[in-house]
């Protein structure tokens, strides 16, 4: 059940009609790249093949399956094998019929919109709308992924700092002085030539310095409510230190850190996006926004290269900053009570 506080602020964020539908774009962009597989693929969704019904995009089948010769798994684009299975069936393929890595053959590289290709090519003949939205896929992923996990160290080192203070938050804010002056990205220099980078690999990296941010924002909270009258009653009663601060004093704690999801969301999303444009991010042919940007600054006589990755990054981080704006909104409290009163 809703508590009338969070109603309120449900009904101030969806007065903030820019912000609201930005969360409702996003959320219907982001939805659509999860089934990626099924929107641009070099594999048919459906072959109806001898009275079977098969699911390449799902499952592998080799040539000989459909009367070929080899054992290997059936290249569907090939002239061969789509006469073998339209003599006997048909197939059913997704919207584009390039996956992310698939060279398409017979053009120059790069090559402009086609109706063959969407968006073009890269300057590996690769179909740059599979690109795209694989490579939003990854990086929404990834951010989410990093932003969760940041935001948990975070409030448990914040939450520990502010409650119990002394010692303890000043060997804390001395280790956080010292850990944050480390130079993060020739850390990453240094570990890229050490080991190949790639999706988990980077999420531990980024992951050692990104929780730093929240700590600031509960500590605080944690620290003003430590000494209040409903803390000093729970502990006489006896309740736990640990039932304490994440039963009743974090939820306060949260109204901060909440308003600032959809920022961190969108830093996290910007760093992956770097270290691809620099070469340090992901590994050489992954779907990634950074290399696609990187390849727009390489190949300036190909405008579409670097128009299309500039704008989806560009579309995808506005859709997060006018969330977060109505985010922060909707926690404010000078509008909550205002609204309360109204």
């Amino acid at each position: 059940m809703i508590s009338p506080l969070n109603r309120r602020r449900l009904a101030i964020f969806k007065a903030n009609r820019r912000g609201y539908i930005s969360l409702l774009i996003f959320c219907v962009l982001f939805f659509i790249s999860l089934f990626a597989e099924f929107i641009a693929n070099d594999k048919p969704l459906i072959v109806l093949f001898d009275g079977d019904l098969l699911f390449p995009v799902l499952r592998s089948y080799q040539e000989t399956r459909f009367g070929g010769e080899f054992e290997t798994e059936a290249d569907y684009r090939d002239e061969y094998v789509a006469e073998l299975i339209d003599k006997k069936g048909r197939m059913l393929w997704p919207p584009i019929r390039y996956s992310y890595d698939t060279i398409a053959f017979g053009r120059p590289a790069p090559a402009p919109p086609s109706k063959q290709n969407w968006l073009g090519t890269d300057d590996q003949s690769r179909d740059v709308a599979a690109r795209l939205i694989y490579g939003f896929r990854i990086s929404i992923l990834f951010g989410l992924i990093l932003t969760f996990f940041s935001m948990i160290i975070g409030i448990a080192s914040g939450a520990v700092q502010g409650f119990f203070g002394g010692w303890i938050d000043l060997a804390f804010q001395r280790f956080m002085e010292v850990w944050g002056a480390i130079p993060r990205i020739y850390l990453l220099i240094i570990l890229a030539s050490i080991v190949q980078p790639n999706f988990w690999w980077l999420l531990g990296i980024l992951l050692l310095f990104s929780w730093m941010g929240y700590v600031g924002v509960v500590r605080a909270e944690f620290l003003r409510a430590r000494n209040l009258d409903f803390v000093r009653a729970a502990r006489s009663l006896g309740v736990s230190n640990l039932v304490i601060m994440f039963r009743h004093i974090l939820p306060n704690a949260m109204v901060a850190t909440i308003t600032f999801l959809p920022f961190n969301l969108s830093a996290s999303i910007t760093a992956l996006t770097g270290l691809d444009f620099l070469g340090f991010g992901l590994p050489p042919g992954s779907p990634s926004l950074g290399e696609m940007v990187n390849q727009g600054r390489n190949n300036l006589q190909a405008p579409w290269l670097g128009l299309t990755s500039f704008l989806t990054l560009a579309i995808m981080l506005t859709l997060l900053i006018y969330t977060g704006e109505a985010v922060r909104d909707a926690f404010d409290p000078h509008k909550t009570f205002a609204a309360q009163k109204d």
